[in-house]
């Protein structure tokens, strides 16, 4: 066991808190991320605490040309766009109409829906397409929160097309603490864990995993 400081436990009441002295959450995001906490799928939302984080980090980058990869019902590719400068835009991909066409709804409503570009196909289609479009090393930023059997390959796409010291950021990595439990072997617990370590040892980025909502890596390529 390892003698160090560990994170406090988040109880239900800590959570509120924390929600209700950090979230300055746009009445447009509130109500995106209300509509999709009735839909049997709420739970692949991210937290509501990551969209102001990820939106941060985008700031502090200075980026403009960001991609996401699962997009869902829009709600992280609102808060991205919302910090985009006028000429930043966000591509995401998306293969659910009934999804995507919550996102539309309410990314017009945010006054974001002009930086974003949705493209509509499985998102390796989308990746690829990108790259032989010559995309290679020209994005700033990319989001991975799509189906956990083909995070590799996102990750290795995504690689590809974002500029050195360029920042990847790859939502579920303790996919509900099964990560850490060797009997639980479903094929996006394996893909999810095979990811974690083979990031541990990847030179290509510089590594920081965030044991934060579901588990929030960053890999910044070198």
């Amino acid at each position: 066991m390892h003698s160090f400081v560990r994170p406090t436990p988040m109880t239900d009441s800590l959570y509120e808190y924390v929600l209700s002295v950090s979230l300055r959450e746009p009445e447009s995001l509130r109500s995106l991320r209300e509509e999709t906490s009735k839909l049997s799928e709420a739970e692949w939302q991210i937290a509501p605490e990551q969209g102001p984080f990820l939106a941060m980090v985008v700031q502090l980058m200075g980026a403009k040309h960001c991609l996401e990869v699962g997009t869902f019902t829009g709600y992280s590719a609102a808060w991205v766009a919302s910090v985009l400068p006028a000429d930043g835009r966000i591509i995401c991909c998306e293969i659910n109409e009934a999804f995507a066409a919550i996102a539309r709804k309410h990314w017009a409503v945010a006054g974001v829906a002009g930086k974003i570009e949705l493209r509509m196909a499985p998102a390796l289609d989308s990746l690829n397409q990108l790259l032989a479009m010559g995309r290679a090393r020209t994005f700033d930023y990319a989001f991975i929160d799509a189906d956990k059997a083909n995070y590799d390959v996102y990750y290795e796409k995504c690689l590809e097309l974002i500029r050195p010291g360029g920042l990847i950021a790859i939502d579920n990595t303790l996919w509900d603490g099964k990560v850490a439990d060797p009997s639980v072997t479903d094929a996006d617990t394996v893909a999810i864990r095979a990811l974690n370590a083979k990031l541990l040892g990847d030179n290509r980025v510089s590594l920081s995993f965030l044991p934060f909502a579901d588990g929030l890596t960053l890999a910044r390529k070198s």
